[in-house]
């Protein structure tokens, strides 16, 4: 047995392990944590804080989100279609055993779009707020919703690591384009220099709080009432 189909049924066994824990609170809040519509109100308190800390100098930095994303979507999809492994939801071999949730996904899955946008979000706004209090919620929350892909029974393990290593490379290599940029147009480099408050970081960290806390007691109160 060759390295690769190795690597591939260990990807396999480790999906089916992870899988198979599930309770009916959570499939619910796992469906709802990995729709971006429900993390609008975190995305739009980060933006709010860029905007009010670079004033005009901020349109670079929106610019650069939306190309981290664009990129890191497209560039998977790429992925995807060249490499072309089946997601555990539509390989004949493994559907029947997992727990599928929500969706079946696409026909391929390597690699995670879900994994690849969270961490190219989260590294370059690591890299541009420099907070170590920052960075020690922004990448557990990248992780959160890359997992909801193996849980929801979407992604292996496998196409998860590969979309993190995807979209911190994007992350990282934007952010440096950032500076670059910066050198040549502002030369007080405000991006490099203008660290996070606490007051930011507090304004960030309560907004995903509401977010998480929310969509739990939400998914609760419905199941309660028999709703769900």
């Amino acid at each position: 047995m060759g390295l690769v189909q190795t690597l591939a049924d260990w990807d396999k066994s480790l999906f089916l392990s992870l899988n198979s824990h599930h309770n009916h609170l959570m499939d619910y809040v796992m469906t709802l944590f990995t729709l971006t519509s429900t993390w609008i109100v975190f995305y739009g308190v980060v933006l709010v804080v860029i905007i009010r800390k670079y004033g005009k100098k901020s349109i670079p930095v929106i610019l650069s989100l939306v190309l981290i994303i664009l990129l890191a979507d497209q560039i998977s999809g790429l992925i995807k279609h060249s490499v072309m492994r089946l997601r555990p939801s539509n390989d004949p071999t493994v559907a029947p055993l997992a727990y599928i949730f929500f969706e079946k996904g696409g026909l391929y899955g390597f690699v995670s779009a879900h994994a690849a946008n969270a961490f190219s979000f989260a590294t370059f706004s690591a890299l541009l707020f420099r907070s170590k209090r920052y960075a020690f919620f922004i990448f557990p929350w990248a992780l959160l919703i890359a997992s909801t892909r193996v849980y929801l029974g979407v992604h292996y393990p496998g196409d998860i690591l590969g979309g993190m290593l995807l979209g911190s490379l994007v992350g990282f290599g934007i952010f440096q384009l950032l500076v670059y940029l910066e050198d040549k147009i502002f030369p007080v480099h405000p991006f490099q220099r203008n660290k996070l408050t606490h007051r930011e970081l507090e304004a960030i960290l309560i907004a995903a709080s509401v977010v998480i806390f929310f969509t739990f007691s939400s998914v609760y109160l419905l199941q309660q009432n028999n709703l769900l």
